[in-house]
């Protein structure tokens, strides 16, 4: 069974929404598509689901509130971040090859002084053995330097482009007061003007769609802290699956059916889609530590404008089957069409800053729509903790999103239980 509070309290409150739907496993299963025994294994703290989708259309089935939703996303971050802690503490038992020679090295030198003793006292006769047993420790350390050497070499990072990979799904960049953007890799802090020659040395990790990012350490100040917090960065969530469309330039027959949640992102990837009228971004910003983090503000940079792409525009929801959605506390909307967008809270919800910490967690859910044009943009979320502070870039995949209107694109839905796409009525 999966340990923690955080995974027992998660299995806790999924259980509350089952029992108080009144349907049975099976039902809900079917529903979600998936396997009966998947369903009571996170119910029962067996697992913990590796994407948050699945545990939001279950909740949504068992008609959770807004309150709730945020409370359950809540709970299944810290599941999930329980288990990550779990995994890496295994990690460090394994010596790495860099450290063997070293540690092999401390017994040698550790062992000369008995060694000096032993050969004061010998006898003269003695003084050929001695000279062996010096050369042979000079001879160990010296193998051991180099070995260290060759270790430390192979670990640090390159400055050629040959290092720049592509960073997964919702990435975050670390940026200084010269944030250079395009320049750094996933997670990667711009060095300061203070230490320009500085290394990154943060990383990041992509979950499944690409999702979670760490970020790290702070590179404002030039120190080599890491950054007290993390953002998780899911770039194609579904306000609800009638509300999310796409652009694609391909004919209906090209286009497979309509994805699950969960697999929008590899989907999108495969047939090349931009977001079409709208994009729903959702973040999720944990600290690393007990210490309390200001998240001062989240900003809206613009990367290109241009007219909208005349692709056609696919529905990813099916006819005939209901749609509701709830707007969840921590919501924002950006005018991609304005001349300068911004993220504004929707109406009776609060605006920044939030304060965050390990144990207490914010979801920010940003709805950015545009009509006028195909827009390309990111986000920046400034932060701050004591004396550090810093600005994070979250992109799509160290590309700007992008979101384009569709108004007068052909239109297609995908009939529930059909094999084809059929020609819809635009609406979105």
């Amino acid at each position: 069974m999966t340990d923690g509070s955080g995974a027992d309290a998660f299995a806790e409150f999924l259980r509350e929404l089952k029992d108080r739907s009144g349907l049975s496993y099976g039902v809900l299963a079917k529903r979600l598509h998936m396997s009966t025994s998947t369903l009571h294994r996170y119910c029962n703290g067996d697992a913990v689901p590796a994407d948050y989708a699945p545990v939001e259309r279950l909740a949504r089935l068992c008609k959770a509130t807004p309150e709730e939703l945020v409370e359950l996303h809540r709970r299944w971050v810290l599941a999930d971040a329980g288990r990550g802690k779990k995994g890496a503490a295994v990690l460090p038992a394994a010596p790495t090859a860099p450290t063997a020679p070293a540690e092999a090295a401390a017994p040698a030198e550790a062992a000369a002084p008995a060694e000096a003793a032993e050969v004061r006292d010998a006898p003269a006769v003695e003084a050929p053995r001695r000279s062996r047993r010096r050369t042979a420790l000079v001879a160990a350390i010296a193998v051991a330097g180099v070995l260290g050497a060759v270790g430390l070499a192979l670990g640090l990072p390159s400055g050629g482009d040959g290092d720049r990979g592509e960073r997964p799904a919702g990435s975050v960049s670390v940026a200084g007061d010269d944030d250079r953007a395009g320049e750094s890799t996933a997670a990667s802090p711009s060095p300061s003007k203070s230490s320009p020659s500085a290394s990154p040395t943060a990383t990041a990790k992509g979950k499944e769609a690409g999702r979670e990012v760490s970020a790290s350490p702070s590179a404002d100040s030039g120190a080599s802290a890491a950054v007290p917090l993390t953002v998780s960065a899911a770039p194609y969530s579904w306000e609800s699956p009638c509300s999310q469309r796409y652009l694609i330039d391909k004919p209906p027959s090209q286009v497979p059916p309509p994805p699950l949640e969960q697999d929008a992102a590899a989907w999108v990837a495969a047939t090349g889609a931009v977001s079409s009228g709208e994009q729903y971004v959702t973040l999720t910003v944990q600290g690393t530590g007990e210490e309390t983090v200001v998240v001062k503000d989240l900003t809206v940079h613009m990367a290109g404008k241009r007219s909208p792409v005349a692709w056609n525009d696919y529905a990813m929801g099916y006819p005939g089957v209901g749609c509701g959605g709830n707007v969840p506390t921590r919501s924002f909307t950006v005018a991609l069409d304005a001349t300068r967008p911004a993220v504004v809270p929707e109406a009776g919800h609060r605006d920044f800053p939030f304060k965050v910490s390990e144990s207490d967690p914010e979801v920010y859910y940003i709805r950015a729509d545009a009509s006028a044009y195909d827009v390309s943009w990111y986000l920046e979320l400034d932060w701050a903790s004591g004396s550090r502070s810093g600005t994070l870039r979250i992109d799509d995949a160290g590309k700007p999103f992008r979101t384009s209107g569709n108004n007068g694109r052909p239109a297609y839905e995908f009939p529930l239980g059909g094999e084809a796409w059929e020609a819809g009525d635009g609406s979105s």
